[in-house]
C-alpha cells in the first residue's frame, strides 16, 4: 500500500481513526475530530508564539514540582467516544493538539501524548482557525469533560474562561482583557497578569 504523504490522497468526507493517523506521513499538520480531518492553520505567527510562550512561562512556574503536568503543542490529545470503553487506536476517532494542556491524572499520559481529557486546555486563536476552535473544539472539550477551557483572542487582546457546570455544560465564567489578572477556576494558585501576556 502506498504511503499517505499528501492530504489529496485522503477522502475529505471519509472517517478515519487514530490508527490511520499514525500511518500518515504528511507534511501538513492535521487533527481528527470525530473521524473527520481538520487541517491545522499554517505555522503560528510571531504573536501567537509570543503569547503561547508567555502563558507557558506562568503556567509552568505554577505547576513546577507539582503532580499536574503542562504540555504545549505539538502534543497529541486523544479523546475517546463516550460510548466506547476500548482505548485501542482503531477505536479512537479524535486527536487534537491544544496549544496548552494541563493534565493532573498521570495515568492519562504516555509516550504518544494524552489519552483522555486534560483538566484545563488553552487555545490561542488565529484569524484562520477561529471557527474550528469556537465551534468544533468547544463542543468536543465540553463533551469530553475538560473542566476548564480558555480561549485566547490575540488580535483583540481578551481571554474567555469557560468552566463545566453541574450539568457538564460549559458556561462563560468570565472575560478578561489585557489589564486583568486571570485566576483559574479549578487551580486557584494559577494567576496570570494578562498585560504581561499581551504586552
Amino acid at each position: 500500500m502506498q504511503p499517505v504523504t499528501s492530504l489529496s490522497q485522503l477522502d475529505p468526507n471519509g472517517v478515519y481513526t487514530y490508527a490511520d493517523y499514525l500511518q500518515w506521513q504528511l507534511e501538513e499538520t492535521v487533527e481528527l475530530i470525530k473521524g473527520k480531518i481538520f487541517p491545522m492553520s499554517p505555522a503560528p505567527g510571531a504573536t501567537h508564539q509570543r503569547i503561547s510562550r508567555k502563558l507557558m512561562h506562568f503556567i509552568s512556574n505554577c505547576f513546577w514540582e507539582k503532580s499536574c503536568e503542562v504540555f504545549s503543542a505539538p502534543f497529541d490529545v486523544r479523546l475517546l467516544d463516550g460510548k466506547k470503553s476500548a482505548a485501542a487506536n482503531r477505536d479512537i476517532f479524535t486527536v487534537v493538539q491544544p496549544d496548552i494542556s494541563i493534565i493532573c491524572d498521570a495515568a492519562k499520559i504516555d509516550e504518544a501524548g494524552c489519552l483522555g481529557a486534560p483538566d484545563l486546555i488553552v487555545e490561542i486563536l488565529s484569524k484562520g482557525n477561529s471557527k474550528k476552535e469556537m465551534k468544533h473544539k468547544f463542543s468536543l472539550y465540553e463533551e469530553n469533560g475538560v473542566r476548564e477551557y480558555w480561549i485566547v483572542v490575540p488580535y483583540e487582546q481578551f481571554l474567555q474562561q469557560f468552566i463545566l457546570d453541574e450539568n457538564n455544560r460549559y458556561r462563560l465564567h468570565d472575560i478578561y482583557t489585557a489589564e486583568d489578572l486571570i485566576t483559574s477556576f479549578i487551580f486557584s494558585d494559577l494567576q496570570i497578569p494578562l498585560q504581561e501576556v499581551f504586552g
